[in-house]
């Protein structure tokens, strides 16, 4: 009676056993949303751009990041807006925290906060539309810091979708020069990131 060999084993449709297994997604590769986050750092020289060096080595384009000192003597807060999926975040967050100097980081992007943002926009303007520029500032609660003959500074405050929503209303005028300090963000409740540091 003649013999049939047995099927190779360890694999679906006659695979050999040793076969690689299929190869996992590296992580890093979801959805793209938006990410604010918010450090406390020692103020000293040299801290701004060891944050900036890690950011870049992990691929991340800050879309705004915003620095300043803060009540405690010694102490500097920053809030970065970047572009990234939620585990390349969280990865970056937790290697930001190892950086000598870095004291506390979180990752406000789903709390709620307050945010605001500042801009100076200047406006081309002429003796026909000056009126209107005028008038668009102070419906959108701006403040009119400079006027000339041909331009209009404006200083915009706000959230970041109300000052792009103020932008976008002027374009048609013609911007000739824009600036935005990128936006600043804080915890609602009692809770504090500078409170929580332990120094």
């Amino acid at each position: 009676m003649s013999t049939q060999s047995a099927p190779a084993q360890g694999g679906p449709q006659g695979a050999p056993a040793h076969a690689a297994p299929p190869s996992r997604a590296l992580p890093g590769g979801g959805d793209q949303r938006l990410h604010r986050l918010v450090a406390s750092v020692v103020d000293k020289p040299g801290v701004l751009n060891r944050v900036a060096s890690l950011m870049r080595a992990r691929n991340f384009n800050i879309d705004s990041l915003a620095v300043s000192r803060t009540d405690r003597e010694g102490l500097s807060r920053m809030t970065i807006t970047l572009h990234g999926d939620d585990v390349a975040v969280e990865q970056a967050t937790k290697q930001l925290y190892r950086l000598i100097d870095v004291l506390k980081v979180q990752d406000v992007t789903s709390e709620p906060t307050v945010q605001h943002e500042l801009a100076l926009v200047k406006v081309r303007v002429t003796d026909s539309n000056r009126a209107e520029v005028l008038k668009l500032v102070e419906l959108t609660r701006g403040r009119v810091v400079d006027v000339s003959a041909e331009t209009v500074i404006a200083e915009i405050s706000g959230t970041e979708a109300e000052v792009d929503n103020f932008v976008a209303c002027v374009r048609e005028f013609g911007i000739r020069e824009l600036v935005r300090t990128g936006a600043v963000v804080m915890t609602r409740g009692g809770t504090s990131i500078e409170e929580a540091v332990k120094r």
